[in-house]
C-alpha cells in the first residue's frame, strides 16, 4: 500500500508513545476524600470495600501516607453522632468538633499537606438534607436556601479558623459561594480558597457514600436542589454563577457519567476544573474486579485517565492512594 500518512507510526514503540502522549496522570492530579468519626477504631466502610471510617490518628497516619507517595490534598466528610445532629445543624460550627479537630491534626503533622473541608449540612442536619428543612402551607417539605447558606457560612468561618487551605461548598443552594466568600474575607480569611461544587448532580451514584455517613435524607430527596441528570446547559450557567461569586475552583459531580459536563466546563471558565469520582462508580469498578471479571487497577486508571483527558484539572477519588502507588 502506497500510504504516505500512517498513524500507527506514533505508536511502534512504548518510548514513542509516551513522547506524543496527549495527556497524563500522576499523583499530583489526586485528592483523596477521607471519611472520619469520634471512635478509637478504624472501620472498614461495608459499602465501599477497600475504604475506611477513620479515628484520628488513623486519618493523620493514612493521610501522611497518602502524602508521602505525592498525593497533595485530602478532602474530609465526618460521620457525625446521631445525638449531635439537629434540624439547624449547629455543630457544624462547633470550635472543637469532630472536623475542626481533624484539620488542627492534620495540619500540625502535615503542614505541606492541603485540607478541604466539605460544606454542607447532610452529616449534622437531624433531616439528612443538605439544607435546614420546613414544610409549607401544604405541608410539602422545603429546603430553606436563604436561611442554610447563613449556616454554611458560620461552618467555613469553623474550619478557616481550624486552619481549612480551601472550603467546598456542596450544598447547591443558591448564592452560597458569594456569601461564604464575603464572610471568610470579613473575617481576616481572604486566603482560604473556595472550591464549588458548581454542578452536582441528583445522582444515583451517591449511594454508598451515605451508607459510609449515615446521612440519607429522612424524608423526600434532593432533586429541588441538586442538577437534573437530563441537563448540560445549566452546568455551565452554574459554574459560571460561581466564577462570577468569587469561586478559585469549580467542581462536577459525578464524574465518569458526565464527561460531557466536564468538558462543557473546562470550556468555558478559565478557572482550574475539579471532578468527583463517586462511590457508585468506585464500587462498579471494585465489585467487577472482585467477581473476577476485570482487571480492577486497569480499569481504575483507565477510568482516571478518562476523567482527565475530559478537562479535569483534579479528581477526587477513593483510589487517590493505590493509584499513587500504581503510578510509581
Amino acid at each position: 500500500m502506497n500510504l504516505p500518512i500512517r498513524p500507527r507510526r506514533n505508536r511502534r514503540t512504548a518510548a514513542i508513545r509516551s513522547l506524543v502522549r496527549e495527556n497524563t496522570l500522576s499523583p499530583a492530579d489526586f485528592i483523596l476524600p477521607m471519611f472520619l468519626h469520634e471512635d478509637a477504631e478504624n472501620t472498614p466502610i461495608s459499602s465501599m470495600p477497600g475504604v475506611t471510617r477513620w479515628s484520628l490518628d488513623g486519618l493523620v497516619k493514612e493521610a501522611g501516607e497518602a502524602h508521602a507517595l505525592g498525593v497533595p490534598a485530602v478532602v474530609l466528610f465526618p460521620k457525625i453522632e446521631e445525638n449531635l445532629k439537629t434540624p439547624l445543624a449547629e455543630e457544624c460550627a462547633n470550635d472543637e468538633g469532630l472536623v475542626p479537630r481533624a484539620i488542627r491534626a492534620l495540619k500540625a503533622a502535615h503542614p505541606t499537606l492541603c485540607v478541604i473541608t466539605d460544606v454542607a449540612l447532610d452529616p449534622y442536619n437531624s433531616d439528612g438534607h443538605d439544607g435546614v428543612v420546613r414544610r409549607d402551607e401544604r405541608g410539602e417539605l422545603q429546603i430553606l436556601n436563604d436561611e442554610t447558606v447563613e449556616i454554611l457560612c458560620q461552618q467555613a468561618l469553623c474550619h478557616a479558623r481550624a486552619g481549612a487551605d480551601i472550603v467546598s461548598p456542596s450544598d447547591m443552594m443558591d448564592g452560597r459561594v458569594a456569601a461564604l466568600r464575603s464572610a471568610l474575607d470579613a473575617a481576616g480569611f481572604e486566603k482560604v480558597a473556595i472550591l464549588s461544587y458548581s454542578a452536582k448532580y441528583a445522582s444515583a451514584f451517591y449511594g454508598p457514600f451515605r451508607g459510609a455517613l449515615d446521612s440519607a435524607p429522612k424524608e423526600g430527596d434532593k432533586k429541588t436542589y441538586q442538577m437534573d441528570p437530563g441537563n448540560a446547559r445549566e452546568a455551565i450557567r452554574e459554574a459560571l454563577l460561581d466564577e462570577a461569586e468569587g469561586a478559585d475552583m469549580v467542581m462536577v459531580k459525578p464524574a465518569g457519567p458526565y464527561l460531557d459536563i466536564i468538558t462543557r466546563v473546562r470550556e468555558s471558565t478559565t478557572l482550574p476544573v475539579a471532578a468527583y469520582q463517586v462511590s457508585g462508580e468506585y464500587l462498579m469498578i471494585e465489585s467487577a474486579a472482585a467477581a473476577g471479571w476485570v482487571n480492577g487497577q486497569a480499569i481504575a486508571l483507565e477510568s482516571l485517565m478518562g476523567i482527565k483527558r475530559a478537562g479535569a484539572d483534579m479528581i477526587l477519588t477513593y483510589y487517590a492512594k493505590r493509584a499513587a502507588e500504581w503510578l510509581k
